[in-house]
């Protein structure tokens, strides 16, 4: 079947609302977790297809997450989409998410699937991601420092100033970020590292793809990012490049989940059973050059994805790191003895 994108112009506003067809069938009130291009294509073509309409919020992970905390006596949202995982796992825990199981669960790769089990059947991955270093290739050239390769390059004092990573409170990405170190060197070690590479970093930014757009803009020199948002970078014709690290990386599960409460429930499930669709999961590239694996077997890898068979991934344990009281423990710790540093 072809597909038309319909994007709408004002890409920024949120919510956003997308007109249904005469015969409407009702409506569903998302919470989108990706670039607002890849939302506002799902909840266009969603609408298309079975003629709900679509009201959509577009934030990060962390913040969908205390969205969906604050509003758990009144929930206002139905379905998570995006983000990563360890959030959604988090929400499943805290009860503020419920289970479906979806007929084209069978469809789905099984890391996908594993996520659904571990969160009580309560989040299910629709694509995976490593975590890298980008970096602009010219502005590095142009200061003569060397790119990143391995976790140890980042504290060196070439690369005082010169980095970029999200703040943990507001993002999904930088607490996976966090919760690889740890895995990688132990607590102790990898909380004694983050504070050696504080004086190189220039900005917590408050979204996950905010550092790899400040690379792109040569506003920042190198980016903790994941990867395949340096490719998307890179194809849009950005001096971006990316490394993963030579001791191994961490990877997320982007996930969804049924909001507990969800006041269109039929709608929801829906909406779930549709973005599990190898049309739905093309979309992503479609729309704005998303790069992630989708989690559908039958959805191709999108052009110059990276593979993650190819890169050197730790034994993320996505039971431990995605539990809230982890989570929140992490979090208060980074901002103990990170976040509260002098700049």
């Amino acid at each position: 079947m072809q597909r038309r994108l319909l994007i709408p112009a004002l890409a920024i506003a949120s919510p956003l609302a997308f007109a249904a067809p005469a015969a409407a069938q009702g409506t569903l009130n998302l919470y989108c977790s990706v670039q607002i291009e890849w939302c506002q294509a799902i909840a266009t073509n969603f609408t298309r297809d079975t003629g709900i309409r679509v009201n959509m919020t577009q934030r990060g992970s962390g913040e969908s997450l205390a969205a969906i905390r604050a509003e758990s006596q009144n929930p206002r949202g139905d379905v998570w989409f995006g983000g990563t995982g360890d959030p959604h796992l988090a929400a499943a825990e805290e009860n503020l998410s419920q289970a479906y199981e979806s007929a084209n669960n069978a469809a789905l790769h099984p890391w996908a699937l594993t996520q659904w089990n571990q969160s009580g059947r309560r989040a299910i991955g629709v694509y995976a991601g490593a975590v890298g270093f980008g970096y602009n290739s010219e502005l590095l050239a142009r200061k003569n420092i060397a790119p990143p390769t391995c976790w140890a390059d980042l504290v060196d004092p070439r690369f005082r100033g010169e980095i970029q990573v999200a703040n943990p409170n507001s993002s999904g990405t930088a607490y996976v970020i966090i919760a690889t170190l740890v895995q990688l060197m132990g607590e102790e070690q990898a909380f004694d590292y983050m504070r050696r590479l504080h004086p190189n970093v220039n900005s917590y930014a408050r979204s996950g793809t905010g550092p790899i757009k400040a690379v792109a803009r040569g506003e920042t020199g190198v980016s903790l990012s994941f990867v395949h948002d340096a490719v998307t970078e890179r194809n849009a014709g950005f001096p971006v490049a990316y490394s993963t690290p030579c001791e191994g990386t961490g990877y997320e599960i982007g996930s969804m989940s049924i909001i507990r409460g969800a006041r269109n429930l039929a709608q929801a499930r829906r909406f779930y059973d549709w973005a599990l669709t190898e049309p739905a999961q093309r979309l992503g590239f479609e729309a704005g050059g998303q790069l992630q694996q989708p989690s559908n077997r039958a959805a191709p890898l999108p052009p110059n994805a990276p593979d993650l068979g190819q890169i050197r991934l730790i034994e993320y344990d996505f039971a431990k790191y995605g539990r809230a009281a982890e989570r929140r423990r992490l979090i208060e710790r980074w901002d103990r003895e990170v976040g509260s540093l002098p700049r």
